[in-house]
């Protein structure tokens, strides 16, 4: 473990000393404080990667101290000490944002745990701020929704697909960002200047959505009194975004696969191809792999459509993100 910038605040002496000598032992820089006046100053002066905090202190409580370093300061990690048997400051200073609580008297290997935890947890969410500081600095990197280290993995991946070609699959639960993801992929690659274009394929009966896929020719079908561009067309040069691209029926399926295996769409009615060139993000709540088991799904079009899969972590994963992805 990399030695780190920790501070301890308790009031009780005795502990207060216990505690910091015992993670200079380790190999960290510590301060000791008596007060949280004096930790929340600490704190004001520079990078610190932890703190442990008592709960009762004075004036300036524990609560206190984390709120203060989570409104200054939050990418330290701060950790909750509390009197054995008295856990209810501990229980409510962790739904406030604490990462966990050291309960006294300390035991030395509960020691190491948390604070190593807590001080993974801490550059986790360096990193985490670091990247997302990397991708605001590009074109609109900023559409992108949660600062949580699940997030982290699935920006990396979005950073590395966005200048190329595949096609990309984007499986989550609803609600968790696909959209978002794929309008971040289509706007920082080279077709940004395209039309990024979204349609959701459980909206529709089969018959409209292949019209508004495909487009259609005059007398097509009872009501086509003109001819229609589809989506494949409008979005040429661009990206055509599938939602729900498990709603998708078969014959459908079987169109889609010919349009990415031959870069050609042909109208409802028509007699003649016309070559796109378009990129496909598709996104889904299902399992596509249950699906292609139980005859639902074309198994040659899941692994065309699988070329680059993200999968984005559920919202259990990264409740700090729910209030951004509410505004959403």
């Amino acid at each position: 473990m990399q030695p780190a910038t920790i501070l301890v605040a308790d009031d009780d002496a005795v502990a207060r000393e216990l505690l910091a000598e015992a993670l200079r032992k380790e190999g960290h820089h510590v301060e000791a404080f008596s007060s949280g006046e004096a930790v929340i100053a600490r704190g004001r002066q520079g990078l610190v990667d932890l703190v442990l905090t008592d709960i009762r202190m004075g004036a300036v409580d524990g609560l206190t101290v984390l709120r203060e370093f989570k409104r200054t300061n939050p990418n330290t990690v701060v950790v909750v000490l509390t009197a054995f048997g008295s856990l209810e400051g501990a229980i409510e200073a962790i739904k406030q944002g604490a990462y966990d609580y050291l309960a006294k008297p300390f035991k030395k290997e509960d020691i190491k745990l948390v604070v190593k935890r807590g001080l993974d947890h801490c550059r986790l969410l360096r990193e985490n701020a670091r990247f997302r500081q990397e991708l605001k600095s590009k074109e609109e990197w900023s559409s992108l929704v949660g600062s949580s280290p699940a997030m982290l993995e699935v920006y990396k991946l979005v950073a590395r697909v966005a200048n190329g070609k595949s096609t990309v699959l984007l499986q989550g639960e609803s609600g968790t960002g696909k959209e978002l993801i794929a309008r971040a992929i289509h706007t920082n690659g080279p077709r940004r200047d395209k039309p990024f274009i979204p349609v959701n394929c459980g909206a529709l009966p089969d018959t409209l959505l292949e019209s508004e896929m495909f487009g259609y020719e005059k007398g097509a079908f009872t009501g086509a009194v003109g001819t229609k561009m589809g989506l494949f067309e409008s979005a040429n040069g661009g990206t055509l975004f599938l939602d729900e691209i498990g709603e998708l029926g078969q014959g459908l399926q079987v169109k889609l696969l010919r349009v990415m295996q031959d870069q050609e769409v042909r109208r409802v009615g028509g007699t003649t191809s016309t070559k796109v060139d378009v990129r496909i993000i598709a996104a889904t709540n299902r399992d596509l792999e249950q699906l292609v088991k139980e005859g639902k799904f074309r198994n040659d079009l899941f692994y065309r459509l699988k070329v680059v899969p993200i999968t984005l972590p559920s919202l259990a994963e990264r409740r700090e993100d729910i209030p951004m992805l509410v505004h959403h």
